[in-house]
């Protein structure tokens, strides 16, 4: 009978040992993407979905200022000028007018997703809006200041094309 205790005490510390190792090595679950339909954007952003062009993809755009100039196609070099926002208003990124425009090659992939597919069909001189869903832009991961499965909004500017 002592045997017997012993062999339910030992097996009661052991479970109580398991349970306790289940915290913090535990794998956390994935934060669910963010859906740009039924996000809150801020005013200042002046995001305006009913005026936006939905791609298959998922993401939205919206020329702001229909540029003159020549359109821009898959393989088109182009200088853009930008700025990039959260969808809580916090900028992350900006390249201003008073710097050289950043190079974009269109369908290289060395920008995200949501650039190759929405800055296409926009004019030289033209400005515009780009709402990036998590999928097109950087995921589900964190990147620098960006957290994991956000949106983006994205004003770009293009300055000319090669």
């Amino acid at each position: 009978m002592l045997r017997l205790r012993s062999v339910a005490r030992i097996s009661f510390a052991f479970s109580i040992l398991a349970a306790g190792a289940c915290g913090s090595d535990a794998p956390t679950a994935p934060v669910p993407e963010a859906v740009i339909e039924t996000t809150t954007f801020a005013a200042a952003l002046n995001v305006n979905l009913a005026a936006s062009t939905k791609t298959t993809g998922g993401m939205y755009y919206r020329d702001l200022v229909v540029g003159t100039g020549a359109t821009v196609a898959t393989g088109d070099s182009v200088f853009v000028h930008y700025t990039g926002w959260l969808s809580t208003g916090k900028q992350f990124d900006i390249n201003v007018a008073t710097q050289a425009p950043f190079p974009v090659k269109l369908g290289a992939g060395r920008v995200i997703q949501g650039w190759e597919i929405g800055l296409v069909g926009a004019r030289v001189g033209g400005q515009r809006q780009l709402i990036i869903p998590p999928s097109l832009g950087y995921g589900p991961d964190d990147y620098s200041s960006i957290p994991g499965n956000s949106i983006l909004v994205f004003t770009v500017t293009i300055v000319s094309k090669k």
